[in-house]
């Protein structure tokens, strides 16, 4: 099996659920830029609680909005219970990233900026809902639409924003 050097660039596709059925399926939730990484053959890291380790897909099927994905050597549900809760990882320069889309990593960190040129605070982490992703910033959750994020300047690290009142209050 193909190595993943863990040292290397990563950034986070996909979480496993948990198991579906009785032959080693499991229910993984990709991440919007990491979806198109998930085919047969494919090599990722998988992380869990107990190890970190390479994995190869066998097999992959889309299901109610989520992939049930076939792991190298995992036949039962008692071999994938073990994966259950595990985050899978693949090089960073795998990922292609359409216009305005963004590795989570890159914006923790950015300043928030109000046009008016206000400190926010910075991104403490995204958070990924069904409805958009949400950056959160000093406990606050901001919609990452373009009606509130008006420029995201990686360079800077900074994030122009014109809050509607009352949001970040």
């Amino acid at each position: 099996m193909t190595e993943i050097d863990p040292s290397t660039d990563e950034i986070i596709i996909g979480r496993i659920a948990g198991i579906f059925g009785l032959r080693g399926e499991l229910k993984c939730d990709p991440t919007s830029a990491g979806r198109i990484l998930f085919s047969e053959g494919t090599v990722l890291r998988c992380e869990s609680k107990e190890s970190s380790l390479p994995i190869r897909l066998t097999q992959i099927r889309p299901h109610k909005g989520r992939l049930l994905i076939r792991i190298e050597g995992v036949d039962d549900a008692d071999a994938a219970s073990a994966f259950a809760g595990a985050v899978l990882y693949a090089p960073r320069q795998d990922v292609v990233l359409n216009e305005g889309e963004y590795f989570d990593a890159d914006l923790v960190g950015c300043d928030v900026r109000g046009i008016d040129d206000t400190l926010y605070g910075t991104v403490e982490r995204v958070e990924h809902y069904p409805a958009g992703d949400m950056l959160v910033v000093a406990g606050h959750l901001v919609p990452m639409v373009r009606a509130i994020v008006c420029e995201i300047d990686l360079d800077r690290r900074r994030i122009l924003i014109d809050p509607p009142a009352g949001l970040l209050e």
